[in-house]
């Protein structure tokens, strides 16, 4: 994909940023290497910052200054499931803690080079009960005023985790907020998608990513439950959700038509399309216009399902 391609405003920033090699199995171990070993600070723009262990990994707390609203938001970060960590989106907690005044639970799942599916899904789900049992503790008065959001494969496992808590019954999210989001395994079979060479994220890495993860190739004609939330029939009864992509973004089919299908099942669903951007440019350029019209967005939405007042950003 040609950089004239893009929108105007990201062009001269993405001549110089690269798509990783997140193909590459070595990549991403040394890459986890450093960021296992990257020192979180105590405080960002006054939102503090602490880590509570849990059976398996940990959760980072983010806490704005002041008073609380009373809500909460358990994000899930991305990195195709292969790489990342909490740290990487410290600053996306800090804001969403302190423009929302919420609290903010980020769950450091394990990564499937070495834990492959349901290990994520399965720490996602401890944080989301641990959240829900610390919930008074934390600031959050109702339980049933947390959300959940995520970015990329973050997405993916906010969608497929929204699916398991409705299946357990109980507390449900007040609202599931996706940002370029990965939601099927299905597209990176079409190997015929390569070619198009999208930015930051093309098929060759969607290949590799879901094939780590499920441990098996991605298209086959059948996946375990909760681990590809597109592969699921019936979307009814899920909580409200906000779907954010790119329509340049190899991902955004996918996110289009669970968007659709959630409202052909009866749910509630929102589609913001940016145009001409990379998938998960706001991560790089997150002061650009275009990244702050998407935060808006999505502040919006999070505001109104947590019984936030809707202050303008």
């Amino acid at each position: 994909m040609k950089v004239r391609e893009l929108h105007p405003e990201l062009r001269t920033a993405f001549r110089f940023i690269p798509t990783p090699p997140l193909h590459s199995e070595y990549f991403c171990r040394v890459s986890n290497w450093f960021l296992a070993r990257a020192r979180a600070p105590a405080s960002i723009a006054g939102v503090t910052l602490t880590d509570q262990p849990l059976r398996r990994g940990f959760v980072r707390i983010y806490r704005p200054p002041g008073s609380l609203s009373g809500a909460g938001l358990l994000w899930i970060h991305g990195g195709g499931m292969v790489v990342g960590s909490v740290g990487m989106d410290d600053q996306f907690c800090a804001n969403y803690a302190r423009d929302l005044n919420v609290v903010i639970v980020s769950v450091n799942y394990r990564l499937a080079h070495d834990s492959p599916y349901p290990a994520a899904i399965e720490d996602c789900h401890e944080a989301w009960l641990w959240f829900l049992a610390n919930a008074g503790s934390l600031g959050v008065d109702d339980p049933r005023r947390i959300a959940l959001g995520g970015q990329s494969a973050g997405g993916g496992l906010c969608a497929c985790l929204a699916q398991r808590i409705f299946d357990r019954g109980g507390i449900q999210p007040a609202g599931v907020a996706l940002l370029c989001p990965m939601l099927d395994d299905r597209p990176a079979a079409r190997q015929e998608l390569d070619a198009l060479g999208h930015r930051v994220w093309n098929n060759r890495i969607n290949r590799a990513c879901w094939s780590a993860y499920l441990s098996q190739p991605p298209g086959m004609a059948e996946t375990p439950p909760y681990a590809v939330a597109a592969r699921r029939y019936d979307l009814s009864g899920l909580p409200p959700t906000w779907i954010a992509v790119s329509d340049i973004d190899l991902l955004y089919e996918e996110g289009r038509q669970y968007h659709e299908r959630m409202l052909a099942c009866g749910s509630h669903s929102e589609l913001y399309v940016i145009p001409k951007a990379p998938h998960g440019f706001e991560a790089f350029l997150p002061k650009s216009r275009l990244a702050k019209s998407l935060f808006q967005a999505n502040y919006r939405f999070l505001r109104k399902q947590l019984g936030l007042s809707q202050a303008a950003n």
